[in-house]
């Protein structure tokens, strides 16, 4: 019995070790012309602005290295050379954790030799048929002759049906993502020219069709974010209204948790600080919904610093009221947009040292002389506690004819109240005091409010 027991024992144990030994992965690779070297194995994150690292491995004299581990999520990888000049692309799809690869460092995609993993045997098979097609293209002296269309429709065609041949392949998936939606003719308009309005519409609507939505390795490749990029920031209205609707449509296409997790945290970025103006509610929506109610794990302190930016940015989006400000004018007489009547307001919070301010202060004047026949104010308010500075200012920029006020109380605080993260700060407002736009550069005042003014008429 204790022979059984201890038997028994030794069986599991060698089970347990042979699990082990199967679990993770183990890459070798070898690159002629290297040796005596360390090679790192990563990607790049979504914004490809980092290099991830997830591996090193010591490459010997003859070229060989092995890449090892206990696991390695999967998506296209780089094996970065000395210098970071030179790479060789790989394929893990998490479903072969065991293959090698040969190559030579003066060409490493025509040199590559694959075992043991049909991922990297198609991916490198496909690239070497296109380059030697490409090649002979590039030797073409007319590239519109009828042998150079051929051959362009002939790589077309090896393109498609390669990819539809291996539609299970992670590198089918990452090649298909890399093309477009293949536009149809679009149908005529009474004059006879083609419906670009349709054309449009069809492009947006098929642009996700190659994307799986479902697969995380994906968001370990360099497709995705350019693709995002492209669709938000070329395909969507950039209004509040339509970006939302556009980040929830996007969101409820995934199940997968990092895939979701992706979208969400692109939305919440690209909007806190946006480049166009007046976008912040989508930040506010993402941070409320997806932050603040759960989906996404926060630690107590990167819970309380998004409430704050939350509560900060809510009462300043596009289409609220203004909160009250209760300043003083040069001659300590109280000051507030109350009792102001104008058919548009500008606010102007601004540092008396600021050399962007100081920069500032010209275009400013020029745009309240150039608009004050419509009835367009400017408040112009300090937001250091410096009366000296404050007064030198106006003097210095001739900005007594603005509406000039200083919180002679000392009690504001511009930052949470009013968002001045930095200065010069413009807020727009209409006659209601609701806004119209925020963080609006000085230089684009006059354009904005003619832009404001005619879509007013539509």
């Amino acid at each position: 019995m204790k022979l059984r027991l201890i038997f028994g024992s030794c069986l599991l144990s060698l089970s347990l070790i042979a699990a082990r030994a199967q679990s993770g992965y183990e890459i070798t690779v070898t690159l002629k012309g290297l040796r005596d070297t360390t090679c790192v194995l990563g990607h790049y994150n979504q914004s490809r602005t980092s290099f991830i690292s997830k591996d090193t491995a010591r490459v010997d004299a003859d070229g060989k290295m092995v890449f090892s581990g206990e696991s390695l999520p999967g998506g296209i990888y780089l094996i970065l050379l000395p210098g970071n000049a030179k790479w060789a692309e790989m394929v893990y799809s998490g479903k072969e954790p065991r293959f090698s690869m040969t190559s030579d460092t003066s060409d490493i995609i025509d040199h590559m030799v694959v075992a043991n993993s049909k991922e990297n045997e198609f991916f490198y098979s496909f690239q070497q048929t296109l380059n030697k097609q490409m090649e002979k293209l590039g030797k073409m002296a007319d590239k519109n002759a009828p042998d150079a269309v051929n051959l362009r429709e002939d790589m077309e065609t090896y393109r498609k049906e390669s990819i539809q041949k291996h539609p299970e392949l992670l590198a089918s998936k990452f090649l298909k993502a890399i093309e477009g939606p293949q536009v149809p003719p679009a149908p005529k308009l009474p004059n006879g020219k083609d419906d670009s309005t349709w054309v449009f519409n069809y492009y947006k609507n098929h642009y996700w069709d190659q994307i799986d939505f479902n697969d995380d390795r994906l968001l370990r490749t360099p497709i995705l974010q350019p693709k995002m990029e492209q669709y938000v920031k070329n395909l969507v209205v950039q209004t509040p209204d339509s970006l939302i609707k556009e980040a929830e449509a996007l969101i409820n296409r995934s199940k997968n948790k990092d895939f979701r997790h992706y979208l969400i945290r692109y939305f919440a970025a690209e909007y806190e600080n946006p480049k166009t103006v007046g976008t912040e509610a989508v930040f506010v929506h993402m941070a409320e919904k997806y932050y603040l109610g759960g989906e996404i794990s926060l630690s107590e302190d990167g819970r309380r610093r998004i409430g704050e930016r939350v509560n900060v940015l809510k009462p300043l989006l596009v289409g609220k009221v203004f909160p009250e400000i209760q300043v003083w004018d040069p001659q300590k007489k109280p000051l507030s947009l109350g009792p102001q009547s104008a058919k548009y307001f500008v606010i102007f919070f601004y540092s008396p040292t600021c050399g962007h301010c100081k920069e500032s202060a010209p275009k400013l004047l020029e745009f309240a002389r150039k608009r004050k026949a419509e009835q367009v104010k400017v408040l112009a308010v300090a937001t250091e506690n410096s009366e000296e500075e404050w007064k030198k200012f106006i003097a210095e920029q001739k900005t007594g004819d603005l509406i000039n006020g200083y919180d002679f109380s000392g009690q504001i605080d511009f930052r949470n109240k009013f968002d001045v993260l930095s200065t010069p700060t413009v807020y727009v407002l209409d006659e209601n005091k609701r806004i119209i736009a925020r963080k609006m550069p000085v230089e684009q005042l006059d354009d904005f409010l003619s832009f404001y003014q005619r879509r007013s008429r539509k």
